[in-house]
């Protein structure tokens, strides 16, 4: 059987992916990119249909082209950002191949580089990229028995207000997705309740710039990874409607019921933690930290941005806030369906090589595994605050072929032969 080689293979053909290709062909290194389905498949097929992304076009992109039917300043639907990497892919001739699936990678024996199973032959490489991305496998808690009598979904599978069945639904986590898909919810006139957990809330935007813009220029973007345990902040922000900040009192004066974090479930019965009101609060003060931090960066270095002084207007805590709701029984409330917006797992089970740990979590150093020839992108954190972002993702592309690059220089190296002496 013949076995196809290459220098290194590509696994995703997502933006990872992607931005994998591009930096790889600048570096000369021959490669090869696989995907199971389609380039980007999962903002087409595991995103809600009205999702927008949540950074306006002049920012959520790559350095090298802009969005083609979005401007600056606009959120572009989430088709559109799947065409512009289909359209990027084409524009650097990124040599992907779609349908394909990777099963199993293992390391070669008595020689360099590894053999990678894939659903379309035996493919030998030197380096293998994993860019499979942030996003694979939905994670709903097993809080709610699958047996009963209420319809569960993930975000991952939810696309619009027709699909549910009719009755009052619970939206589980706060944070981009669930704040959307709940206020969406709402919006076609369904009665909905959202468990709200700890969660930072920014400024969608303040004195005249988004807040993508605060951030680069505070520095924050590149914050290195935070400690153990911190790395997942929900955040709660949305481009949906153009761009507005989430506001969750502003929901609940809409009609929206607020409860705690979801704790247990009991003969139709969910209890819900006393936290609502702290985790309102610690929203507020990262928002409020924000326009502090932004406030203070226009005064040392006296920029002409108008001053918004209505961005600190707080509402009055609606009663769900100050009379919370700790038990709800769902028949009686005429809950029929959850939604768990409530993140996403990675499974790298297909690496049968030494490149993550016992709880199946990469072990690397800014993508570059500790496995030689394994490398990760797209990881949370990956290298800094932004690497799951668009341009993050890039950026972390070039460092990780940078240094393929850099061990195939000492891989090619041959010593000099040594002359031997000779008498005179």
């Amino acid at each position: 059987m013949t076995v196809e080689k290459v220098d290194t293979l590509v696994v995703g053909a997502g933006q990872a992916g992607v931005a994998a290709s591009e930096h790889l062909s600048n570096n000369g290194i021959s490669h090869l990119v696989l995907e199971r389905d389609r380039i980007a498949e999962r903002w087409r097929t595991g995103r809600w249909d009205s999702l927008v992304a949540n950074g306006p076009a002049w920012h959520d992109r790559f350095p090298n082209m802009e969005f083609a039917k979005s401007g600056p300043e606009e959120f572009p639907h989430k088709e559109q950002v799947a065409d512009y990497f289909v359209d990027y892919a084409k524009m650097i001739n990124a040599p992907i191949r779609c349908g394909v699936d990777v099963t199993k990678v293992t390391r070669n024996s008595g020689k360099p580089g590894f053999r990678i199973e894939t659903s379309d032959g035996v493919i030998e490489a030197e380096n293998v990229i994993a860019a499979t991305g942030a996003f694979q496998t939905p994670v709903i808690p097993s809080v709610v028995p699958q047996d009963a009598d209420v319809l569960q979904m993930h975000s991952f599978h939810y696309r619009n207000p027709d699909q549910m069945p009719e009755g009052a639904i619970l939206v589980v986590g706060a944070g981009s997705s669930g704040a959307q898909i709940a206020d969406e919810l709402m919006r076609a006139g369904r009665k909905v309740y959202l468990s709200v957990g700890p969660h930072d809330r920014p400024p969608r935007a303040y004195r005249g710039r988004d807040f993508v813009w605060w951030l680069g220029v505070l520095g924050l973007w590149d914050v290195a990874a935070l400690k153990p345990g911190t790395e997942h902040v929900t955040i709660a922000v949305s481009g949906a409607h153009g761009g507005n900040t989430v506001d969750f009192r502003e929901l609940a004066a809409g009609g929206m019921n607020l409860v705690g974090m979801t704790q247990t479930y009991n003969d139709g019965v969910l209890t819900f933690a006393p936290d609502l009101a702290d985790n309102i609060a610690h929203g507020d003060a990262n928002y409020n930290g924000m326009l502090d931090l932004a406030d203070a960066y226009v005064a040392r270095n006296g920029l002409d941005l108008p001053e918004e002084p209505e961005a600190r207007a707080v509402r009055p805590d609606p009663e769900c806030v100050t009379n919370p709701t700790r038990e709800l029984d769902l028949a009686a409330a005429g809950v029929n369906s959850i939604i768990w917006a409530t993140g996403f797992s990675q499974d790298f089970s297909w690496l049968e090589v030494d490149a993550c740990d016992e709880a199946g979590k990469p072990k690397h150093q800014r993508g570059v595994s500790s496995e030689p020839g394994i490398y990760f992108l797209g990881l949370p954190w990956q290298s800094r605050r932004g690497s799951t972002f668009i341009w993050g993702v890039w950026h972390d592309a070039k460092h990780v072929a940078d240094q393929i690059v850099t061990q195939r220089k000492y891989r090619d190296y041959r010593a000099p032969v040594k002359r031997e002496l000779t008498d005179a």
